[in-house]
């Protein structure tokens, strides 16, 4: 019977490298041997410790002088940098780094998260610059809650971009986002029970939701900030906005929402749409089961669905939307580490088939892979251009299938919601051969994936 009865015995070496593979990228056999003597509420702990960054901001170190170079602290307009594909990429190496020099849960739950509010650092988001502040706003909320950041989306520049809502306004409503917040980022759509009845919303309701976001702006040049994130953000054009009341349908109490009518009004507006939604049961059901789904196993049975699921909906909604306090009792579960039950047909330990990135980082830990220290001038062009750029994204990540930060769709990557495969779509007839590569090019010291040149 599955349980949330949390495991508290010390971890020993199998279940600590369990642990670690599921909550970050690089672990060494010293770093497992420290978890082992550990119980899972003890390591979880350690874990839970915040990012400190040991790569302050990305580099391009090809740019044409040193503000380019550092374009994401500059003033200036961002359409005004060169070479946006390779800072795109820049983004993702400076994310990438830290995450594989740090022991801690919150790159895990960033990356979590990127597959809640989905964006593409390639597709329709502007400049690079706004997916550097996307990202870090993810990374802000990755140890906060869930219903905060469902507010901040909705005006981040990125996002706006990337889901035209930027030009959704009361005389051409555009519905992409409406429906993608409710279809794909919160509630989801549940089993369709009519023409346009989704059981958890209607298509009225994407109407509604549609107009409560009409107004909102993105602001290219960065110059407005968040007072509560310290980030860049957009803005609300209160004429664009359609200032009626907003009435939902059954499936939400036919709430009526009271339009705003400035931009402090037009806000708590927003701020009530997201309540509703999050006042629904379905909601916080919907997370927990991609947290699950993310950290313990892409499939599951009803009792599964009754003793694990349910109960840490209902955690999540008692905890303010707070995301780790949920997923750390999940993660000291006895379910977690396979000792609810005696039966070797639902195993977790091994149950998921690891992304690109993820097998390719344990692949450099395994090695002991010295890399190169970015922080250092001299060497911004080794890691950046080469190693991460040309090795790594342009090749690693792109012959597997995998292109960091840029799913090509909405909806994430297929592993993560395409059923009935879900994560064993990343191994195929064609990811296969170069997942078999990866250990190859380091052992041989030469990329043997695509044959585009050195690496260090």
């Amino acid at each position: 019977m599955p349980s949330l009865t949390a495991y508290s015995q010390p971890l020993g070496r199998r279940k600590a490298k369990h642990l670690l593979r599921r909550t970050c990228f690089n672990f060494s056999p010293e770093k497992i041997d420290d978890f082992a003597n550990l119980t899972p509420s003890q390591a979880l702990w350690s874990l839970s410790a915040p990012s400190v960054r040991k790569l302050y901001e990305p580099i391009d170190p090809k740019g044409e002088d040193w503000e380019d170079m550092h374009w994401t602290s500059s003033t200036k307009d961002p359409a005004d940098f060169t070479r946006q594909g390779a800072k795109r990429i820049s983004i993702a190496g400076w994310w990438w780094y830290n995450a594989f020099n740090e022991i801690t849960l919150e790159h895990k739950l960033t990356l979590f998260l990127h597959t809640c509010f989905t964006t593409s650092k390639d597709s329709g988001t502007g400049t690079s610059t706004h997916f550097y502040d996307h990202l870090r706003l993810l990374q802000k909320y990755a140890f906060g809650d869930l219903k905060t950041l469902a507010n901040k989306i909705t005006i981040d520049n990125a996002m706006l971009l990337y889901l035209d809502n930027n030009v959704n306004n009361r005389w051409n409503p555009n519905e992409n986002y409406a429906r993608e917040f409710l279809e794909l980022f919160t509630i989801l759509k549940g089993e369709q029970k009519g023409d346009g009845d989704y059981t958890n919303y209607t298509e009225h309701d994407v109407q509604m939701a549609a107009q409560v976001f009409s107004g909102f702006k993105n602001k290219n040049d960065r110059s407005i900030i968040d007072a509560e994130t310290g980030l860049p953000m957009g803005y609300i054009k209160v004429n664009h906005h359609v200032q009626d009341d907003k009435t939902f349908s059954a499936a939400f109490g036919n709430t009526t929402i009271t339009g705003g009518s400035d931009v402090a009004s037009i806000l708590q507006e927003h701020e009530d749409f997201v309540n509703m939604i999050f006042s629904q049961d379905a909601t916080a059901v919907s997370y927990v089961r991609k947290l699950y789904r993310f950290f313990v196993k892409s499939e599951w049975d009803s009792s599964v669905e009754t003793d694990i699921i349910n109960p840490l909906a209902q955690d999540l909604r008692d905890n303010g939307f707070q995301l780790l306090p949920v997923l750390k009792k999940l993660l000291e579960s006895e379910h977690f580490y396979d000792e609810d039950d005696n039966q070797n047909t639902d195993n977790i330990i091994g149950s998921i088939i690891k992304h690109p990135m993820q097998l390719w980082t344990e692949i450099i830990s395994a090695f002991k892979v010295n890399l190169v220290n970015a922080n250092q001038q001299d060497k911004w062009e080794e890691y950046y251009h080469y190693f991460f750029k040309n090795f790594a994204h342009n090749s690693c990540f792109s012959a597997a299938g995998f292109n960091m930060f840029s799913p090509d769709s909405v909806a994430g990557y297929p592993a993560d919601y395409q059923e009935p495969n879900y994560d064993r779509q990343w191994f195929t007839s064609v990811s296969i051969i170069a997942r078999y590569k990866y250990m190859d090019s380091f052992l041989m010291g030469k990329n043997l994936i695509t044959g585009g040149g050195r690496f260090e």
